[in-house]
């Protein structure tokens, strides 16, 4: 039997008694060897980690799983080597969203 990989998959918190958690990474390539965790909360830095994103127009990918790995890292850490493939396919992720954004503003404004 062959053990594929399960493609990974946005999973956001169903439970709505479930304390908001959230991880915001940031990758400089010219610096950085792989995306460092920035900022991390629980409750209410949590949801002031997603204001920021939001008022930012930074994409957000819920992962439950993913989220919990990467509260366990310090601030300013790397993300570890075991969690670069999975870091690899939000990044990948949130590229495409950014893309496509970037396609649809140049559609609505082709003058730019």
């Amino acid at each position: 039997m062959l053990n594929k990989r399960q493609p990974l998959r946005e999973e956001p918190e169903t439970d709505p008694q479930a304390e908001q958690k959230a991880v915001a990474l940031k990758y400089d390539m010219e610096r950085d060897q792989a995306p460092r965790v920035i900022a991390k909360g629980r409750g209410h830095v949590a949801e002031n980690i997603m204001a920021v994103a939001k008022k930012s127009t930074i994409p957000v990918y819920q992962n439950k799983t993913l989220v919990n790995m990467l509260m366990a890292l310090e601030i300013d850490r790397e993300v570890p080597p075991e969690l670069y493939r999975t870091v690899a396919e939000v990044m990948a992720h949130v590229y495409r969203i950014d893309k496509h954004a970037q396609s649809r503003m140049q559609q609505n404004n082709p003058l730019r």
